[in-house]
Formats: structure tokens, sequence, C-alpha cells
């Protein structure tokens, strides 16, 4: 009987093929897995440089696709930490916009980035970016548009080391919006969210506040549009670092979200017009 004339390779060029292969297969997964959707992570920052790294490094770039960064005219080092990791896409504003300023350059970008994912997340490391399969997966596969990232779901805000005054006031706040909105959400003022550019695009975000409130009218402009929102349960670290607003932002913030509130609600009824519910531009 002849021998076998099957193909030979040194045993370096076989662990390159199967190195290939490995790769191929590991890539056309990630594809799979999340549909084929293009995800970009926004990184709205505000004096951020102590911690960004932190948060930067445990995005999972197997699935991600761009970083955002949006710099709000921080006084410290946050741009150039941000070129030293080597982000791409760095907005640096040349005055401070206030934070719903800030997350308008954010989903500006993001959308001209061609995203079909947005995620939303603080980079000042109180948040792990290590949920970003999760929450993308849900948006991926067409389960819910939008997904919030709740500190309140399992307890982990307290553990965390969030204050208890600002756990009573999260917890009031939260009660009086899921009446005035109808909803259910266990948590409506979490820095870390998940968007379909869909839905984004539904919105006109650009008639938000510049300032905290912005995340809450966002959300009752997508409550009004009628999409649905999925929360996941999410850890939360709270230490000298990571931003937090003080008291008396705290209760200008709680004014507003009171404010949207009603105005939601009004609106639902006809009995004003609300500048926050127009067709996105």
């Amino acid at each position: 009987m002849g021998e076998s004339k099957g193909l030979y390779l040194p045993d370096s060029r076989k662990a390159n093929a199967l190195k290939a292969v490995i790769s191929g297969l590991i890539l056309f997964l990630s594809l799979i897995m999340l549909n084929g959707k293009k995800i970009v992570v926004v990184l709205p920052a505000y004096n951020a440089a102590l911690t960004l790294e932190r948060t930067y490094k445990e995005i999972p770039f197997d699935i991600v696709d761009d970083v955002v960064l949006v710099d709000d005219n921080s006084r410290d080092h946050t741009v150039e930490e941000g070129r030293k990791l080597g982000i791409s896409h760095i907005i640096k504003h040349e005055v401070n916009k206030g934070y719903g300023g800030n997350q308008k350059s954010c989903y500006k970008k993001a959308l001209e980035l061609g995203a079909d994912i947005v995620i939303m997340l603080h980079p000042d490391y109180q948040y792990t970016p290590t949920l970003i399969h999760a929450i993308s997966g849900v948006i991926a596969y067409d389960v819910y548009p939008v997904v919030l990232a709740s500190r309140i779901l399992g307890r982990g805000a307290l553990k965390g080391g969030m204050p208890l005054y600002k756990y009573v006031f999260n917890r009031c706040l939260t009660l009086f919006e899921n009446i005035m909105l109808r909803q259910k959400l266990s948590e409506y003022h979490t820095g870390y969210r998940a968007f379909s550019a869909e839905v984004i695009r539904s919105i006109d975000f650009s008639a938000n506040s510049d300032d905290f409130v912005f995340d809450n009218e966002m959300i009752s402009q997508i409550f009004m549009n009628g999409f649905e929102i999925a929360e996941v349960t999410c850890p939360t670290k709270y230490f000298e670092e990571a931003s937090s607003i003080n008291f008396s932002r705290s209760m200008k913030y709680g004014r507003g979200v009171l404010r949207v509130s009603f105005t939601h609600r009004f609106h639902k009824w006809g009995l004003i017009k609300s500048k926050l519910y127009g067709k996105n531009k």
C-alpha cells in the first residue's frame, strides 16, 4: 500500500495557522454574538484624569468598536491621559458646557461614527465597564432598545458606599417619577446607560438642559416616544476620585426632576405642549 500523501506543515507553520483560525473564529463569534452591531462607548468627562485609565482598560474591546471621550474643559490632564491611552476620538470643549452639554457632544459624535448601539459610561470608575457585554446584548438582539445599569437593584448602592442621604433622595425621586410617568424603574439617576441609535435619533436631545437633569429629560423623551427601558443590576463604588455632586447641587437636581415629571404628565394630558417632545432635527 502506498504512503499517505497528507498535507505536511512544519510545527511553526502549524502553530501560526492554528492561531489564524482561532483569531478568525473569535472575530466571527463576536460578530454573531452581538448581531453585527457597531458599538460606540461615549465617556462624558470632567476632571477624570485619575480614573480614566482604570475605566478605559476594562472596556471589552472584543465587541466595542470605538470610544469617544468628551472633555468638558477639565482643569486636570484628562485630554492628555486620553491621548496616552490611544483614544482616537477626543473632543475638548473650550468652555465648560455642563453635564448635559457634554452628553450632547457625545451622542452627536457617536451617530457621526455610525453607531448602532451607544453606551454612555461615566469615566470616574464608579461603574464597571465589564457589564457592556450584557447591556449591549439586550439591545443587539432587539429585546429592549434602552438599558439602564441600576445601582438600586441588588442592594449595590449602599454596599458600594453611596451616602445615605443620596440613597433616600434617589428612592423618593424615583417613586415620584414612576407615579408621574407611570413606569416601574428602580432608578432614573444612573450614569451608565445604553441606547440603540434609533432611540437617540428619534428624540430631540438638543432641546434638553445642559445641566444634570439632562438624563431625566432624556428618559422622559424616550418613554413619551413609546420605547421601553430595561434595567440590569450594577455594583457601584464611591471613593474620593469618583465624581459626585454636592448637597446644594443635589437639591437643584431634585427640583429639576420634579419639573420634568410634571412636564411629562401635563404634556401627556394635553395641558401643555413642551419643546422636549418635538421631533429631532
